[in-house]
């Protein structure tokens, strides 16, 4: 099967990208010569990001300017709650930014954030750390392939190459 030669969807993207906010700071970045591999159109990154994406061949490169509801959705501000400081494991990082999947009554499971820390609580919020967020991507395209049928069933690739050892 030969390589794919533009971002679409099922195809496997290697991605040099820099992340920033609207202030210039770096949030995050891809590391070194090692590219970001996600499966387009199979939500690995945010949607502003990917669609701004279609079409684009190996070589290409974009600045990128995600809004909120694009990315991590704007900021809820109701989204945040106390929780005693007690109802956390003694050994659990309790650190703002943290995040940890809580069991809601029905069993399933809510993404929660820690915003702030004292002595007696722990505020958590199901706010993302990047909600509310313009988000701004200085984005290359390093390499496209085809998706295995492994990746294409767990809907994410599996290393550059698509050979890395995998575990669910």
């Amino acid at each position: 099967m030969s390589n794919p030669e533009i971002v679409a969807a099922d195809v496997v993207v290697l991605l040099q990208y820099i992340l920033k906010n609207p202030e210039g700071e770096v949030l995050d970045q891809s590391e070194g010569d090692d590219p970001l591999p996600y499966l387009h159109g199979h939500d690995n990154i945010v949607t502003g990001l990917e669609n701004a994406l279609d079409g684009l061949k190996v070589g290409d490169s974009r600045q990128v300017e995600v809004a909120p509801e694009e990315a991590y959705g704007p900021r809820d501000p109701g989204g945040a709650q106390p929780v005693p400081r007690d109802a956390f494991p003694p050994e659990a990082e309790l650190l703002p930014g943290v995040s940890f999947m809580a069991e809601q009554d029905d069993g399933s499971m809510l993404p929660l954030w820690i915003e702030s820390v004292s002595e007696e609580e722990v505020l958590v919020t199901t706010n993302h750390p990047l909600a509310g967020v313009t988000l701004h991507f200085d984005v290359t395209i390093t390499g496209l392939r085809a998706a295995s049928a492994d990746e294409m069933a767990h809907g994410h690739p599996h290393g550059p190459d698509g050979t890395a050892g995998h575990h669910h």
